[in-house]
């Protein structure tokens, strides 16, 4: 599944992080990439023990933490601390599928990777291509949202990013591990919650068939949580 989430970042928000995103020192990419994905790594990242790195990390993170949507789709039991790219003219990354396991930068802790998550930090009319483009079961989407807008997807999934011919292409990147780790079992409570969620507008917090569906919404998370 394939989500794409409103406003995660406000604008101000977003001005904030790229001033300071603009002012650090970046490296190449291909450093943190394992054997296979460096091959077609082109772009840039900014180092977690840059002076920055921290308080930047952490307001992405709250901010996704805070985001409805990202805690209904994602269910998040772990992230990852949130990191950044860039990509410039000619610099872009090619097919590839992100690692099952990766440790937390901060406490060395493994993490299962079951959903990616893209922030984006420029405006689409700042950069031609740089398109994300992502494969599942439905096909090929390619995703260019507005600054402080999400995407959120499964880790699994065959990706790219297309090159940049224009501008340049700031993001923050993470990865989380869900309490639900079958993607299956996550989309379809994302589903049901919707619907309760939207039965609760109509007909009351306490109608009886919104009371049912919660009940079995958590019933459901009983049977498929992972502690």
């Amino acid at each position: 599944m394939l989500l794409h989430l409103p406003q995660v970042l406000t604008r101000d928000a977003v001005a904030s992080l790229r001033l300071a995103l603009d002012a650090a020192d970046w490296q190449a990419g291909a450093t943190s990439a394992g054997a296979q994905a460096a091959l077609v790594k082109h772009n840039r990242q900014l180092p977690p023990d840059s002076a920055a790195f921290a308080a930047l990390s952490q307001q992405v993170a709250l901010a996704l933490q805070r985001h409805p949507l990202f805690v209904a789709a994602v269910l998040p039991a772990r992230l990852l601390p949130p990191m950044f790219n860039r990509y410039g003219v000619g610099e872009q990354y090619g097919d590839h599928i992100d690692n099952t396991l990766q440790f937390d930068r901060f406490n060395g802790q493994p993490v299962r990777t079951d959903v990616s998550t893209t922030v984006f930090l420029s405006e689409p009319d700042e950069y031609d291509g740089g398109e994300l483009v992502a494969s599942d079961h439905f096909g090929t989407h390619e995703v260019k949202l507005a600054a402080g807008d999400a995407i959120v997807y499964p880790a699994t999934s065959l990706h790219r990013v297309q090159p940049v011919t224009r501008g340049e292409r700031v993001a923050a990147f993470l990865w989380t591990q869900s309490l639900v780790r079958c993607p299956v079992q996550r989309g379809l409570l994302f589903d049901l919650d919707m619907d309760i969620v939207a039965l609760r507008s109509q007909l009351g917090e306490r109608h009886a068939q919104v009371l049912s569906l919660t009940g079995l919404y958590h019933r459901l998370m009983q049977q498929w949580a992972l502690t």
